[in-house]
């Protein structure tokens, strides 16, 4: 755990987004969720992937919601302004949660937004707790998956849904690395699809509905690319958590659909009522 924790972060996180926000001109004093999503949707393809996500969860305004792998916490704070609801997040990068709840306290959402430590294969809430769960782009560094789907399907109330994106394995082989997810292939376990759809079948779940997005996130790392090569990299993105190695990991991320050795898909599946 303390490895894929380390991956992610293992700095100040929070002084590092603050300095992107000072060379953009945003004042911390008057932030708003909108000033802090170019760089607070730390997943493939960011705010965009977050937005196509929601569009698909029936979430009332009463409801409890578990973000599993929440990172600094922009996911959770879009889907509780959007739907007026309650979300938790949980990380296992401790500078993600520290940052995450200090973000949280800036743009004046404590009272719905909340973050805790923990591992999602491992979840310390409560059985049947929440109303709905996802989590995006966190599958790939799981090595216990049906352990983690075991764990969401027990902290949803009955009829609750689990959404989730991730890179699943194309038929052409393995990744190249450095990618988003891992170094080296290291703490990198990716199933295809069709093993997905089979531990969520075995963790109780029905009504799976799998979406092939690789076309969609092909062409965001590619129109970044562009833009990157043409303007440089701009003063707010998820490029600042990443670090020097955010230019090959995008390439080999676009590389790794166009060959095959990756295929991106976004799930939706529920409890049983």
């Amino acid at each position: 755990m303390s490895e894929i924790a380390d991956h992610w972060a293992k700095d100040d996180v929070f002084a590092r987004i603050v300095e992107a926000l000072r060379r953009a001109g945003k004042s911390t004093e008057a932030l708003t969720i909108e000033d802090l999503s170019p760089i607070d949707h730390y997943h493939a393809r960011g705010h965009a992937a977050t937005v196509e996500l929601a569009d698909l969860l029936d979430i009332l305004p009463e409801h409890l919601i578990l973000d599993i792998g929440c990172g600094v916490g922009g996911p959770a704070r879009y889907v509780a302004a959007r739907f007026g609801c309650r979300v938790v997040g949980i990380d296992i990068a401790k500078p993600f949660i520290e940052a995450a709840e200090r973000l949280t306290e800036l743009v004046g959402m404590t009272t719905r937004v909340s973050f805790a430590h923990g591992d999602g294969q491992r979840l310390p809430q409560q059985d049947g707790a929440f109303d709905g769960a996802y989590t995006q782009h966190v599958t790939m560094n799981v090595a216990d998956r049906a352990g983690f789907f075991r764990e969401a399907f027990r902290i949803l109330k009955p009829g609750g849904f689990f959404a989730l994106t991730e890179h699943g394995l194309g038929p052409a082989g393995d990744p190249h690395f450095p990618a988003p997810w891992s170094d080296d292939g290291s703490f990198s376990f990716l199933c295809t699809p069709l093993q997905t759809r089979s531990l969520l079948e075995e963790a109780g779940f029905e009504n799976i509905v799998i979406e092939e997005t690789g076309a969609k996130y092909l062409m965001a790392y590619k129109g970044l690319m562009a833009m990157v090569a043409e303007k440089g990299l701009p003063p707010l993105g998820v490029h600042v958590l990443v670090g020097p190695s955010a230019g090959e990991r995008t390439q080999n991320a676009a590389r790794n659909i166009e060959e095959g050795r990756t295929q991106p898909v976004l799930i939706l599946c529920r409890k049983p009522g």
